[in-house]
């Protein structure tokens, strides 16, 4: 199963955190928001197929995102898992994390890295306003 988030970069996309990346469907981005990867999401997780959300309610759950810009060009992949305590109920951001924190925005948890980890080639790319493509997947182990 998948689900599929458009959005696009912003001037001050810095992905520099430690634990967590973000893609929300606000319009705007401070420098502050150093997790955050794009801005101007078409979806969040309040608007994902309640089969998907039922899917990583499970710590067996096995969730992969891949993102990309440039139609490709720059691609990077975060494994995590699923928790059943997902709610995926934000109707504004999808968040991953590197922790087993879980609020209304977590959509994977135990991820392998966070917005630091991405390549720096596609954190430049999305400050220059490249479209992001985010593609979730959910399995079973």
């Amino acid at each position: 199963m998948r689900e599929v988030i458009r959005a696009r970069g912003h001037e001050n996309v810095r992905a520099e955190h430690a634990s967590t990346f973000e893609v929300t469907t606000d319009d705007w981005l401070t420098p502050a928001g150093d997790c955050i990867l794009a801005v101007e999401a078409d979806r969040a997780p309040a608007d994902f197929d309640p089969a998907f959300v039922e899917a990583c309610r499970s710590h067996d759950a096995r969730v992969t995102c891949e993102v990309g810009v440039d139609g490709g060009t720059h691609v990077g992949t975060v494994t995590g898992r699923g928790h059943p305590d997902l709610t995926f109920e934000s109707d504004r951001s999808a968040v991953a994390r590197t922790s087993d924190y879980v609020d209304d925005r977590t959509v994977m948890v135990d991820a392998d890295h966070a917005a630091a980890g991405f390549d720096r080639e596609l954190v430049d790319a999305l400050r220059d306003g490249a479209d992001l493509v985010v593609t979730l997947r959910v399995e079973r182990e």
